[in-house]
């Protein structure tokens, strides 16, 4: 068990949820860190800088979080460009992107005042994260929040038809990046479907899936080492098409067994890239993509810069709403044995 960490002793947290996943925000009393990008601040944050790593572990271990649980330390842009940065973190570190945290926090950012808010428009919000800069387009009518629309990232298709052996045999997996990378793999493939009563087998298979690939070439991301690794394995099912386009159900499995309740931000982004490039999703269509609870974001695309190789990327952008759920002091007792706490998974 982890001692004490080197943070203030009442650490106050606002928190909200995406479409069902959590998203804890802290945004005063934080250690500084070194760096002078998000990017960089990640780094030292993995390296434990200033105690951060064992305060994100108070905040996400049982029993203030649960294994499944999310939030993002707010600290300053990379430079005048952007409102804020974050550093997103879940139960196994600091992940390198989080679209429903660019959802929670771009609501967050108007709903207090800290980026002024048009109360019948749209407001644009821009946050740096690890992997770049982002916005959350926030929409309010009559000052009432309509949405957020998360813009990510330049993302591309990396490789198809990637053979993984899993414990139900042989499949194939689809790699793309959208800020982190991600494989996707139907779920039909795994004798599955996207649903509660298939959660344990789909954790099992989404975790087989991330660590056979994670150390593989197509895992390498060349233009920033530190981007590498499979993040998330998304296994999906095909619902046909709604009126505007595509209609799928999926689940992400990212960090080491953590599923995401809402269609998952940045996870969107990387199935909108796949199908995007194969045609499935036209220009001006929309993907209403459900989540294993069943909540939904419509995503929807705009060509990118191409890259130097000539890949050809897209620019994902991901509606949906997130509304918050509380405040919260929380407190470290110096006579607690527990320390920062326990995950059982």
């Amino acid at each position: 068990m982890t001692q004490s960490p080197s943070s203030p002793t009442w650490i106050h947290t606002t928190d909200y949820h995406t479409a069902g996943e959590p998203f804890r925000i802290v945004h005063e009393g934080l250690p500084e860190l070194p760096g002078s990008t998000v990017g960089e601040r990640r780094v030292a944050a993995i390296d434990n800088a200033n105690g951060i790593d064992d305060l994100r572990a108070l905040l996400c271990n049982e029993p203030r979080g649960h294994a499944d649980m999310y939030g993002g330390f707010i600290t300053p842009p990379d430079d005048e460009g952007a409102a804020f940065g974050v550093l997103f973190w879940h139960k196994d570190g600091f992940s390198t992107a989080c679209g429903h945290g660019t959802i929670a926090l771009g609501v967050w950012a108007t709903d207090t005042g800290l980026v002024e808010s048009d109360p019948d428009g749209i407001t644009e919000v821009v946050i740096d994260v690890p992997s770049g800069r982002v916005a959350a387009l926030v929409e309010r009518k009559g000052g009432e929040l309509v949405g957020a629309t998360f813009r990510n990232v330049s993302s591309h298709v990396i490789a198809r038809g990637v053979s993984v052996q899993t414990s139900r045999g042989e499949v194939t997996a689809d790699i793309s990046y959208s800020g982190a990378i991600y494989a996707s793999v139907r779920a039909q493939d795994l004798g599955l479907t996207v649903g509660p009563e298939q959660y344990t087998e789909l954790i099992a298979l989404g975790r087989e899936i991330k660590w056979a690939l994670n150390e593989s070439d197509e895992a390498q991301f060349a233009d920033d080492p530190r981007l590498s690794g499979v993040y998330g394995t998304i296994l999906w099912d095909d619902l046909g098409r709604h009126d505007g386009g595509p209609k799928q159900r999926n689940v992400t499995v990212f960090a080491d067994g953590e599923v995401d309740r809402s269609p998952c931000g940045s996870g969107t982004g990387a199935r909108v890239t796949l199908l995007a490039d194969a045609g499935i999703l036209g220009a001006g269509e929309t993907l209403e993509h459900r989540s294993i609870v069943d909540t939904v974001f419509a995503a929807t695309w705009e060509a990118g810069p191409a890259r130097e190789d000539g890949t050809a990327t897209v620019i994902p952008r991901v509606t949906g709403t997130a509304h918050q759920t509380g405040e919260h002091r929380f407190m470290l007792d110096p006579a607690d044995a527990l320390g920062t706490g326990f995950t059982l998974r």
